[in-house]
């Protein structure tokens, strides 16, 4: 079953995500449902704001991706589309200082795509769908990813990163996508 994904605008947003407590069937229906409408949507991440749930819980999937990622597990490099989908439940996110500017959408804002700075490397530590620890580092494409859902888990979006100029140039597709109409479309 797919879920409704809530555009901007939509004050779950910007709620900070409760910890997942109990990892049981209910969490696994529900994870079931994000992967579904992550698919559904053509979208690579999508955290549980993004549904209506303010918890600390995301789904990620960049099999499909055209770009390029790397996961490393203790050490050693592991086959990244083996991984996925890849449930991260209670993130903590440790950063490299050195940046990289991509461009960005999400599907909270339908049509909308900016820059954005993202570390070239992370390394997660969170829990998996049913409450053992999962550490591991990306980079490429899904440490992107990941740093992009977790932001969402935390109430901030991918727009925060915009100086005021540059959100000033994006405030009528800002206003589109509260309307329920994809940015960058005719009234």
């Amino acid at each position: 079953m797919t879920l409704p994904i809530a555009l901007f605008g939509n004050p779950i947003l910007r709620q900070a995500g409760a910890p997942i407590r109990r990892f049981d069937a209910h969490l696994r229906k529900f994870a079931e449902e994000m992967r579904e409408t992550m698919i559904a949507n053509h979208g690579v991440g999508l955290a549980a704001q993004q549904v209506g749930k303010a918890l600390l819980f995301a789904v990620i999937d960049v099999t499909a991706a055209k770009e390029s990622s790397t996961m490393i597990v203790d050490g050693l490099p592991i086959p990244v589309e083996e991984q996925m989908p890849l449930f991260l439940a209670n993130p903590v996110l440790s950063l490299t200082k050195s940046k990289e500017i991509g461009n960005e959408g999400c599907l909270s804002f339908p049509g909308l795509r900016i820059d954005v700075p993202r570390s070239r490397r992370v390394s997660v530590q969170a829990q998996d769908l049913h409450g053992k620890p999962l550490v591991f580092e990306a980079s490429g494409f899904l440490a992107v990813v990941i740093q992009h859902e977790v932001d969402h888990l935390f109430g901030k979006l991918f727009i925060d990163y915009l100086k005021p100029a540059q959100r000033k140039g994006i405030k009528e597709e800002l206003i589109r996508i509260q309307q329920g109409l994809p940015a960058g479309t005719p009234d």
